[in-house]
């Protein structure tokens, strides 16, 4: 993961936003946990969770990657 990207409880508005929603977005469609994006850029959960909302991904359900098994 990357590192801190931003102060803690600092706010993100216009572009700054914008590009740090398109990280999260593309890590977190590569398989990036919401915790695991908030850990990485020192930002809360909910704050990354609002984010990828509004970036219009689709959130996967709790509990992580389901693997199926191979038959």
């Amino acid at each position: 993961m990357a590192a801190r990207t931003t102060s803690k409880g600092r706010r993100i508005t216009g572009a700054a936003r914008d590009k740090i929603a398109a990280e999260m977005k593309k890590k977190y469609e590569k398989g990036a946990s919401i915790r695991a994006l908030a850990e990485s850029t020192g930002r809360s959960y909910g704050f990354v969770h609002r984010v990828l909302s509004e970036s219009g991904v689709t959130l996967r359900s709790r509990g992580g990657v389901h693997r199926t098994k191979a038959t």
